[in-house]
């Protein structure tokens, strides 16, 4: 994966007040920490960031220049994001060197397709491996080809880059293949369901019907009489 070059301004106000004003002006508040030293607060420009991250995916390299003059290599440890608005608000970026091994969680996208009439279930979406923190893949790839219903893809399944190791289980599952339901398999279960419904409804209109007991020690109301 190669790097990208995004440009930073040291950050001085703290808080969640100090971050609304960062996000405000357009930039994600962020930190940079690793190798013993001590952390550095930055903010970086938010459409740049998410550009690299649509683009990179969460392992994405960055050489970051700071307007203080400090030049740095981090990668993504931890971004938070608001899922309504789909915007970065904080990123924790961690320092590493060229040559040096760092332990990341990097996607695994299945291929191929199965067998017919089978279901695939995904247990793990990603899977922990060691690379050089320069030649971090953006994804792994797991062959499922015809494959038949119970059987399972682990991790030592997935098909690993040269100078990437696995750091997860080998026996870790990352997929299971199942059989599909049959058109009576489904039938079936429908009666079931109808009479789930009509317990319900069943419970609701008797629950309706009922008149509340009288609370402890209160008389119940006596009926209204006529006068002749």
């Amino acid at each position: 994966m190669s790097e990208v070059k995004i440009s930073a301004e040291p950050r001085t106000e703290f808080g969640k007040g100090g971050a609304r004003r960062t996000r405000r002006a357009g930039m994600v508040p962020a930190v940079l920490y690793g190798h013993g030293e001590k952390p550095k607060h930055i903010a970086l420009p938010a459409r740049e960031f998410a550009a690299a991250i649509r683009k990179g995916g969460a392992n994405q390299l960055f050489a970051i220049e700071v307007s203080d003059g400090t030049q740095v290599l981090a990668l993504p440890k931890a971004i938070q994001r608001d899922p309504i608005k789909d915007s970065f608000e904080h990123v924790d970026l961690l320092l590493v060197r060229r040559g040096e091994k760092v332990t990341v969680e990097v996607p695994v996208q299945l291929t191929g397709e199965a067998a017919k009439d089978t279901l695939i279930v995904h247990d793990h979406d990603t899977l922990s491996v060691t690379a050089d923190a320069t030649k971090v893949p953006d994804h792994l790839e797991a062959s499922i080809e015809g494959l038949e219903a119970g059987t399972q893809v682990t991790a030592a399944d997935v098909e690993l880059p040269s100078g990437v190791e696995l750091a997860a289980d080998p026996e870790l599952s990352v997929a299971a293949v199942t059989a599909a339901p049959t058109a009576e398999q489904l039938e079936a279960t429908l009666p079931e369901v109808e009479a789930t419904a009509e317990e319900a409804e069943a419970g609701e209109e008797t629950a309706e019907g009922a008149e509340a007991p009288a609370a402890e020690g209160e008389e119940a109301p006596a009926e209204a009489k006529t006068e002749a």
